[in-house]
């Protein structure tokens, strides 16, 4: 039975779609009375953020969590409880290819460490099942491109978390700069960083992360900066700074400050860090306006303004919103304002190559995206 909630949720989901018409195929099926085709999906990592796409897949219309792929059995016990997933598909690392076998699976959605990622991917590719894998895609563009050729090879569709691509506010943004209601843009700013806890968690382990802050919170900034000037850079310099070598050991970054430059003339200022909290803000500057998000990339609300006056988009779980643009971009063929798939994921680890890159050399180094 349908509580006042529920109602006012596909009210806004509703609304949503009408004002992103013009931006998107995404919104040609109404949510409020959806009856098409339904993806079905298995999350691979049962941590923090797989249960947060599974808590937000119970309100998808065109999306339904029916697998789950962990090493540890008792959450897998937990999420057959919790999702009511069946046993029969449920897997391990040792037994998920046999989900080959599993036509009740269509995809699989990979949240676990970004050293995991392209062997992953390249194996579900390999047993017929498309991908969505969380970013960043892989540790550097070598390893994304050898995932994005084994996905074209086997035929299945990669796409790549990017969850701010179908964010209300965000694809506002974008729309008023396609419109030209900015002007020539001239700059860009993105902040993202926090203080991070744990000494001992993956994230700050160079051999599972890949890296520090830039590979976890600063593919915001780096993503950011592309779909808000809406070109691609041309070149970046960077600076690292650590002052905790005993938390952040080799190879694990703290904070970096990059920038980019863009062939319009445009350039990005950027910060990546983990040392600092109240940092997630993007600022886009043209010669007729500005668009200023705080928050700008967290789960939201997002909040924002534009020259023009405060965005009032409605928010809407940001988890939700993607699984069901994505089950209409693998289903239907739709295609979202801002890629999703492996190859934009692949340009934003050629830029983090580079910036890692200029942080050792302290050199201009040049993009060719």
């Amino acid at each position: 039975m349908n509580t006042r909630r529920n109602f006012l949720q596909q009210l806004a989901a509703s609304a949503l779609a009408i004002q992103l018409q013009p931006l998107t195929s995404l919104a040609k099926t109404p949510f409020l009375s959806y009856d098409g085709p339904m993806l079905r999906v298995a999350i691979m990592g049962l941590g923090s953020y797989g249960n947060r796409v599974a808590e937000a897949m119970k309100d998808c219309k065109k999306a339904k969590l029916v697998g789950a792929i962990s090493g540890t059995p008792s959450k897998l016990k937990d999420w057959q409880g919790k999702y009511g997933i069946p046993e029969k598909n449920c897997y391990n690392y040792e037994t998920y290819d046999q989900i080959k076998n599993n036509p009740e699976i269509d995809v699989v959605y990979i949240t676990t460490p970004n050293a995991l990622h392209h062997d992953q991917v390249i194996k579900v590719a390999s047993l017929g099942k498309h991908v969505i894998c969380e970013k960043p895609m892989a540790l550097n563009a070598k390893e994304g491109q050898e995932m994005v050729d084994a996905c074209k090879k086997a035929k299945v569709h990669l796409l790549v978390g990017y969850r701010m691509h179908f964010e209300a506010k965000t694809l506002e943004v974008i729309r008023m700069r396609n419109a030209g209601e900015f002007g020539k843009i001239m700059f860009f700013q993105g902040q993202c960083g926090f203080r991070i806890g744990d000494p001992t968690q993956w994230r700050l382990n160079k051999q599972l992360a890949g890296g520090g802050s830039l590979m976890d919170i600063g593919i915001y900034a780096i993503n950011g900066s592309r779909y808000m000037v809406g070109e691609e850079p041309v070149w970046v310099t960077a600076q690292e700074t650590k002052t905790d070598p005993v938390k952040f050991k080799e190879g694990v970054d703290e904070t970096i400050q990059f920038q980019l430059g863009f062939p319009s003339g445009a350039v990005a200022s950027c910060l990546s860090t983990y040392s600092m909290n109240n940092l997630d803000r993007f600022f886009l500057n043209g010669e007729k306006g500005f668009a200023e998000m705080q928050p700008s990339t967290g789960y939201g609300p997002i909040k924002g303004r534009t020259n023009k006056g405060e965005l009032t988009q409605p928010h809407m779980t940001h988890q939700t919103v993607q699984m069901d643009a994505m089950a209409g971009i693998i289903l239907e063929g739709q295609q979202p304002p801002v890629p999703v798939n492996g190859e934009e994921a692949v340009k934003d680890l050629k830029i983090i190559d580079a910036i890692y890159k200029a942080t050792k050399t302290g050199e201009k180094v040049a993009l060719k995206l």
